[in-house]
């Protein structure tokens, strides 16, 4: 029985390493940029087609570097730039959303910029074989009185770019052989809301992205999509629960297939006490999922937003259970200090919260990051491309902005699902050889259903960049967690935008999808789904090289048993034979 119970302790320790393991994290800021590790992180894309992301950076506020994912370290390398001498005078580069503008399948770069005005003007850089056209970049007609969203608004693929250019009009650009073409968005006049936090995202699960919008007096507005069409609707509530608000964020907070509102807010002018409230479609009740920000003896709370860096949430599903988590930066009211926290999404046990059923965790003791001191921004992001999302954390210091890299050591060996869904402009036959991967898309909506160990029916849904301007940070691709469930997904469901008319839903399924694989979506033809095309790529977790330890130890096992046995049979056979040999045989006599 003793090695019973050393197996039990042993299951015990691995037990509890794996717990602590959950949460450790681990700086690898060098080896992703060595000594390049400053400017802004504005935008992910995998701007070269090699299957891996890579990370778009502001310098100095007038200059963009795209660094470029490699295999060797530093893992991240300034390959591309757009120089401030590229650019008229006294321009400052606000943001940056990758896409592909004039439908070559090859990945352009949008910057928008305030030059010497507050109005956003906005400026297209064309991708060229896998770099920019320096010389041959559009400045658009018309200037913005906030960031655009992208967003595909006539569902040809196309991303266009949306926002308010006149007082209350508000415009959509469509750039038609590469020329703008402009035509009023909406049927009644929009005050937005500056900054704004509108998105483009399915708030009806019909799997057709629809319009959602902030506008004066933190106020918001619902234009669903229907025939291809926007057309107003009371999905949410119409006002906020206080003034001072954030930005809106949208996720599948509790796992019912439904996009819930996330909204942070201030409960007063000078936020020393915060919320985060969630409302889910058709409700009209803001519910707190996050409410105690005390820390002991210390009481934390959002750092108020401003036009150029408003208060936001950043959305992951750090620990791959099926339900999002965040990122954000909270200040410590009784001093100047402030840094990055991680919220975990746990089962509610606060009465506020028991419609919902689940709400927001802050760990405090999240040494890692407390470590980074003056932090303004953090964000997740799939550092090695294996699923799991790790963190990178924005700070000041001497004036500038520092990037650190913090990899998340998560090894309870959860489940995911990982989907990127292209523009389907092409397939294979794509012009001049362009390979069709990773040309980021805003619009798609995905959602799996499938069944737990338990027997119980688990889904979880997402949005494909459906923000974009104010630093969104969103990643070209939806990781969805699975839990500790190795089962096979039941059904993955893919839908894109349809075209203004288009009464057919363009949704397809797919079944028995293997867990820990990347699926890369082309919806080629778009108005055809059974005739899409997905491309499946594994990503072993380590129960893989468990189960394969565990094979080998067996089949060795079992050959030292076989030889054994053989080796016993072997020395029967033997002294068997000497006994023959030693016999009297009477018949010889």
């Amino acid at each position: 029985m003793m090695w019973m119970f050393k197996l039990n302790v042993f299951a015990f320790l691995l037990l509890f390493v794996g717990k602590f393991n959950t949460l450790a994290l681990q700086d690898v800021t060098v080896d992703l940029f060595g000594v390049e590790n400053y400017g802004t992180v504005a935008a992910f894309g995998d701007f070269n087609s090699d299957k891996l992301t890579d990370i778009f950076i502001i310098r100095e506020r007038s200059e963009l570097v795209i660094f470029l994912a490699d295999s060797k370290t530093p893992y991240f390398k300034p390959k591309v730039h757009v120089t401030k001498d590229m650019l008229p005078g006294d321009t400052v580069i606000t943001s940056v959303v990758p896409g592909d503008y004039d439908g070559d399948s090859q990945m352009d770069v949008l910057l928008t910029a305030q030059i010497k005005t507050t109005a956003e003007s906005v400026f297209i850089f064309w991708g060229n074989n896998q770099t920019l056209d320096m010389g041959g970049w559009l400045k658009l007609n018309k200037t913005f009185k906030d960031q655009p969203l992208v967003m595909d608004f006539n569902g040809d693929m196309i991303p266009d770019i949306f926002g308010v250019t006149d007082v209350s009009t508000a415009e959509v650009c469509y750039l038609t052989n590469r020329n703008p073409v402009w035509q009023n968005a909406l049927t009644s006049p929009v005050n937005m809301r500056i900054p704004h936090s509108n998105a483009f995202i399915d708030l009806n699960k019909d799997f057709t992205a629809d319009l959602f919008l902030t506008t004066d007096g933190s106020n918001f507005e619902t234009w669903i999509s229907k025939d291809g069409n926007f057309s107003k609707a009371d999905i949410f509530p119409a006002g906020a629960p206080a003034e001072n608000v954030g930005q809106s964020s949208f996720v599948d907070f509790d796992g019912d297939g439904y996009q819930d509102h996330l909204l942070p807010v201030c409960l007063d002018k000078t936020c020393q006490r915060s919320k985060i409230y969630l409302a889910k479609p058709g409700s009209t009740e803001w519910v707190p999922v996050l409410s105690d920000f005390q820390q002991r003896e210390t009481v934390w709370s959002f750092v108020p937003g401003k036009p150029s860096q408003p208060l936001a949430l950043h959305l992951g599903d750090y620990n791959l259970d099926g339900f999002p988590d965040a990122l954000v930066v909270l200040r410590n009211t009784s001093g100047s200090s402030q840094q990055a926290f991680l919220l975990e999404n746990v089962p509610c046990n606060d009465p506020q919260c028991q419609s919902i059923g689940r709400m927001f965790h802050i760990h405090w003791d999240q040494s890692d990051l407390g470590a980074i001191p003056n932090a303004i921004m953090a964000t997740f992001f799939d550092i090695y491309e294996d699923g799991i999302l790790d963190m990178l954390v924005l700070s000041q210091a001497e004036g500038k902005d520092v990037i650190h890299a913090l990899k998340n050591n998560f090894e309870a060996d959860a489940y995911f699902v990982k989907v990127m869904v292209l523009s389907g402009l092409c397939s294979n036959d794509c012009p001049d050889d362009v390979k069709p991967f990773g040309v980021n898309q805003p619009g798609p909506y995905v959602m799996y259903t499938t069944v737990d160990s338990n027997g119980y029916l688990k889904n979880a849904s997402a949005g494909q960049l459906s923000q974009s301007a104010h630093f969104s940070l969103q990643l070209p691709y939806t990781v969805l967690g699975l839990g500790r469930s190795a089962n096979f997904l039941d059904h993955l469901f893919v839908g894109i935008p349809r075209q203004p008319g288009e009464t057919d839903i363009r949704k397809q399924e797919w079944t028995a999808i293997i867990p820990n694989s990347q699926l890369i979506v082309i919806p080629y033809p778009h108005n055809k789904p059974r005739s899409w095309s997905a491309k499946l790529y594994l990503t072993p977790s380590s129960s893989v090289l468990l189960t394969a330890i565990a094979l080998i130890g067996v089949c060795v096992f079992i050959l030292v048993i076989i030889g054994i046995l053989h080796w016993q049979e072997k020395k029967a056979d033997d002294r068997e034979k000497r006994q023959e040999a030693h016999r009297f045989h009477f018949d010889a006599m």
